[in-house]
């Protein structure tokens, strides 16, 4: 018998885009023989589901129903593709725990921990795992430039630190831009990363559970074109970056970042898949966790996709794993 999954969609924030072009994917690549699927889209306007008519049916929130051809509908589990708030900060998860229905992913507590960026390296730190120097802003509370270098060391990243796509994100090597960058991050958050560049080659990759055993997928190095500082929005989502899927890197180093992510899936109790950017300092010989991404994109130019196909997956395959293990 057929499985009802809801593919929750859209979001609150500015990666609602992301969200839709991640979820076509995920909708043209599960499995009809297994899943009925119904795509449901929670945006500023309400949470609604649209059917192949066009017909534009709201969601019954007391139980996450919904009402199509006069039957009621109930979802035997939840595949969350959303990006951003509330899809990626655990408010979803919550939600859905209260109500009993299994759904894809981390739970509630990991999600608000990871997408929370300065508890999410602190929860690392103490665990062992390498991350940069770092402060924490709050809006309430302002920090002059100056006292802010007198405890870390330009270059920085200044960053929002609730939310993804390096959205409002700046690298800063003088002093002077410093109050610009934090003023332009606070723009999208009430609390601000203030985070040391560790140098080295950036790799990010792709870890989920199945069948109760954690995986890694094949690494992938990434390096901004010239005239990008950094892997910015534009590097990630505007090709203005080159990807490098497997990369091309020694088994060595390979190892020191698998073994990395692993801890980082077992240490912040993810489930399903992740996404985890590292950078590798050379004259260390150590890997640096920078984020973790606990709904990564897969649109057909994400990461994670390219990932799977370079370990000889199948996208239907693959979402049927993650499906799974959430019952």
């Amino acid at each position: 018998m057929k499985k009802t999954i809801a593919l929750v969609t859209g979001g609150l924030s500015g990666e609602s885009v992301i969200s839709y072009k991640s979820a076509a994917t995920i909708e043209k690549n599960l499995d009809r023989n297994k899943y009925e699927v119904y795509v449901i889209d929670i945006n500023p306007e309400g949470w609604f589901y649209t059917d192949r008519a066009g017909q534009k049916t709201p969601v019954v929130k007391d139980d996450f129903s919904i009402v199509e051809n006069g039957q009621k509908i109930r979802f035997d589990a939840v595949l969350i593709g959303m990006h951003g708030t509330p899809g990626e900060d655990g408010k979803l998860q919550g939600y859905f725990d209260m109500l009993g229905i299994p759904y894809t992913g981390c739970d509630a507590a990991s999600s608000a921990i990871t997408f929370n960026k300065r508890y999410a390296v602190a929860v690392a730190k103490m665990a062992g795992i390498g991350v940069a120097n770092s402060l924490h802003l709050f809006a309430h509370t302002p920090v002059p430039a100056k006292t802010i270098l007198e405890q870390i060391k330009l270059p920085v990243f200044v960053k929002p630190n609730n939310g993804g796509s390096s959205i409002g994100m700046s690298k800063v090597a003088e002093a002077a831009d410093l109050e610009a960058a934090i003023a332009k991050a606070f723009q999208e958050d009430r609390q601000v990363l203030v985070e040391e560049m560790i140098t080295g080659r950036e790799f990010t990759v792709g870890v989920y559970k199945a069948k109760g055993a954690i995986h890694v997928l094949p690494l992938t190095e990434v390096k901004a074109h010239d005239g990008q500082s950094f892997f910015d929005f534009e590097a990630k989502y505007e090709g203005k970056s080159t990807e490098v899927t497997p990369a091309v890197v020694e088994e060595a180093i390979a190892e020191k970042i698998r073994t990395a992510a692993r801890k980082v899936y077992e240490v912040f109790n993810c489930g399903g898949v992740i996404r985890i950017d590292f950078i590798y300092n050379e004259a260390e010989g150590r890997p640096y966790m920078l984020e973790v991404n606990t709904i990564p994109g897969q649109s057909a130019a994400s990461i994670v996709p390219q990932q799977v196909a370079a370990a000889g997956g199948s996208l239907t395959d693959f979402y049927s794993l993650l499906v799974e293990e959430c019952f």
